[in-house]
């Protein structure tokens, strides 16, 4: 990272700013040609070390992760824009997450319904959710291994974290 300044090193705190996060967006490559969707995503039991995605069962996306399944992932939150009365001194807050993993295909329903508890969990802050069996079993549900991790932060303009 060139901004040494704005890292954040505690595997606590990136993973805080992920769980505030409303969508996760994964970027792909298609015989060299990048691609990038934002999903609605939850942690799995380990959660420093996946997460988990619902999406439909056919698609660009689908097609790609079949073919390539390492990806790269971001989230931010906390975004605001400072003007400053000079260009160059504009400055945005911002709190955020990149990371590098592989993407893998769920199919084993009890590992199905976990995923999409914890998708559910993460948007209500509540558990116990009841799903359709049907739509379970037709539901593609993704598991990101993550491999590789790192956070950065600037709390606002002037102010190195």
């Amino acid at each position: 990272m060139r901004r040494n300044d704005r890292q954040i090193e505690a595997l606590e705190e990136i993973m805080a700013i992920l769980q505030k996060a409303d969508v996760c967006r994964i970027a792909m490559s298609d015989q060299n040609v990048p691609y990038i969707v934002s999903l609605n995503f939850g942690f799995g039991k380990k959660r420093a070390t996946s997460l988990y995605f619902h999406c439909a069962s056919e698609g660009k996306k689908i097609d790609i992760l079949k073919k390539n399944n390492l990806v790269c992932f971001q989230a931010d939150i906390e975004s605001e824009f400072f003007l400053h009365s000079i260009a160059c001194g504009c400055s945005t807050k911002y709190q955020s997450v990149v990371g590098m993993g592989r993407i893998f295909f769920v199919t084993d329903g009890a590992e199905k319904l976990e995923a999409l508890q914890a998708i559910m969990t993460h948007y209500t802050k509540k558990t116990g959710h009841v799903f359709n069996e049907d739509m379970v079993a037709r539901t593609t549900i993704m598991r990101l291994d993550i491999e590789e991790i790192s956070g950065k932060a600037l709390v606002r303009p002037g102010h190195q974290v």
